[in-house]
């Protein structure tokens, strides 16, 4: 498959998390069969290069559709987009899992003093 640079995590540091969730919407718009609303496998290809995704070949382009296809229409709606495009980003998953395990540790640390739901004792 071909190498990509993971700008996910840069995007999300410098915009924040709407504006990286409007970039998405934005990238969405970009690919999408304007008639279907829908990213396509066809919409996918001609529109691949815009995003600097041109040297993708067609296996992995319809790749690409088959992962991020949740609901098994063939195509990918809005919120699959940004479903997959979360999960080909090691990094920001890297990001997002620290995260979790920074509010997992202070919940813990939490319950272990005797408090709950938040408060402090």
């Amino acid at each position: 498959m071909a190498e990509f640079e993971d700008l996910l995590p840069v995007m999300a540091s410098k915009l924040g998390g709407e504006g990286l969730i409007r970039e998405l919407c934005n990238g969405f718009s970009l690919l999408m069969d304007k008639e279907r609303g829908l990213i396509t496998f066809e919409s996918l290809k001609k529109n691949a290069g815009v995003l600097g995704l041109g040297d993708l070949r067609e296996d992995e382009l319809r790749s690409m559709v088959k992962e991020g296809d949740l609901d098994g229409d063939g195509a990918l709606n809005q919120m699959e987009f940004c479903v997959l495009m979360f999960r080909l980003s090691p990094g920001l998953m890297e990001e997002s899992e620290a995260w979790f395990d920074q509010v997992l540790q202070q919940e813990m640390d939490l319950c272990s003093a005797g408090c709950f739901d938040g408060k402090r004792c």
